[in-house]
């Protein structure tokens, strides 16, 4: 159930007006909501219920969204988290977060980051190639310690999703050609300083149905089975993250029933479950306000410019995203029109929504809706701008989670020769 929605013709965050947000803190301006969070997560963990507390891990996405406060809400509730960098472990360990609860994904972990890894104690290492795992061996080694590794492997199925956010296909990066698996695991398990705990999987993201999931999940668990007949038995089945939402129309699967399509297929596995959500927790917990800088309009097209752009929300200008565009104050006082909603930024790609339909003027606010996910995390400085403030909505409470860039901030770091 959304949290933001209209109470008599103004759009809320919990029991919060956005435009009293949105004078408060100005504009742009990155608004998340506690209860939204937490009851994705929530629905997760209830669908999860059936396995046990020890035979099951939710592994947030931190690349989802990073903030700390995002990251401690999650910890609070007991997430574990998936990461692919070293700034990632720092974050979840500022965090609260338990690094005994983390896996370590990504496709190039340099030695410094395997290091910090291994000291903090992550659960595991999610290795993506044959390359890395001896580089983990190595260090490890080289530290006295024991590494616990899982392969990731690729199963060659299509997501569905768009070719950009599609992981699990040949022709992608990540991941062990599940073809070659066996043989990797083979040299892993003759490795000293590693032990090998699982196997992982993650075909993409924003993907709308359970099908490519269970097809995937299928071919790991032929491989599953293939290493059990060589004496090499798995402690945990990862199959990552990728559960989409409802940005326009698309009509994912709940939590619940892509939780049940993957435990019919499991069985009766003894394995551990570690899956990977993202999106499907922030995304819908988060909007981004934005205010109507000018209305202008030319024989072919109105434009409605915004103080919101591109290097605030990549998403529409990188993958052609659809988010809904609301404003937050329901007017009668102008008539209906479509609009492109574009920013300011020097860049003809730099728009929020083309052909939107919405009764607006000068100096209204509106909410760019599905935001949590991929928008501040994928934010930049292009055109010398700042990064917009974060705010957490609880209840009646606002907290300011980031504060807004400024001049100085942008340019901290560098030298004026």
């Amino acid at each position: 159930m959304s949290v933001f929605v209209y109470q008599q013709g103004k759009l809320m965050a919990e029991q919060v007006t956005l435009a009293s947000i949105a004078e408060q803190f100005s504009t742009p301006c990155y608004v998340y909501s506690r209860q939204a969070i937490e009851q994705s997560y929530l629905g997760y963990r209830q669908a999860l219920n059936s396995r046990g507390a020890n035979q099951h891990l939710i592994c947030y996405s931190v690349k989802a969204n990073s903030n700390l406060a995002v990251l401690s809400v999650l910890a609070k509730l007991g997430s574990g988290f998936d990461i692919v960098s070293g700034g990632e472990l720092e974050r979840v360990i500022r965090a609260g977060g338990d690094p005994a609860k983390v896996v370590f994904s990504g496709v190039a972990k340099n030695a410094a980051e395997i290091s910090s890894a291994l000291e903090a104690g992550v659960h595991c290492f999610n290795v993506e190639s044959e390359t890395e795992l001896l580089r983990i061996n190595r260090i490890a080694a080289e530290r006295n310690q024991i590494a616990s590794v899982s392969l990731r492997v690729n199963p060659d199925v299509d997501a569905q999703t768009h070719p950009y956010i599609s992981t699990g296909l040949k022709e992608n990066k990540f991941g062990i050609d599940i073809d070659e698996a066996l043989s990797v695991y083979r040299h892993a398990n003759r490795l000293n300083a590693i032990k090998i705990v699982g196997i992982d999987c993650h075909i993409g993201s924003q993907l709308v149905s359970a099908k490519p999931f269970a097809d995937a999940l299928q071919r790991v668990l032929a491989l599953v089975d293939t290493l059990a007949e060589e004496g090499i038995e798995l402690g945990h089945i990862d199959v990552g993250g990728g559960l989409g939402i409802c940005y326009q129309d698309e009509q994912p699967p709940s939590a619940a029933d892509y939780v049940a399509s993957l435990l019919d297929t499991l069985g009766e596995r003894n394995q551990s479950l570690i899956m990977e959500p993202g999106r499907s927790i922030v995304a819908n917990a988060g909007v981004l306000l934005t205010t109507v800088d000018t209305i202008k309009s030319n024989e072919q097209k109105n434009f409605a410019i915004v103080d919101a752009a591109m290097n605030d929300l990549l998403r529409p200008a990188l993958y052609q995203a659809w988010m809904n565009i609301l404003p937050v104050n329901e007017s009668a006082d102008c008539p209906a029109q479509h609009y492109d909603v574009v920013g300011p930024v020097c860049e003809t790609g730099d728009f929020l929504g083309k052909e939107r339909l919405l009764a607006i003027a000068e100096n209204d606010v509106l909410a760019v809706c599905s935001a949590g996910a991929y928008g501040f995390v994928m934010a930049s400085n292009y055109n010398s701008r700042g990064r917009p403030a974060e705010v957490m909505v609880d209840g009646e409470q606002l907290h300011l989670v980031r504060e807004r860039e400024t001049i100085e901030d942008l340019m901290r770091g560098e030298i004026n020769l």
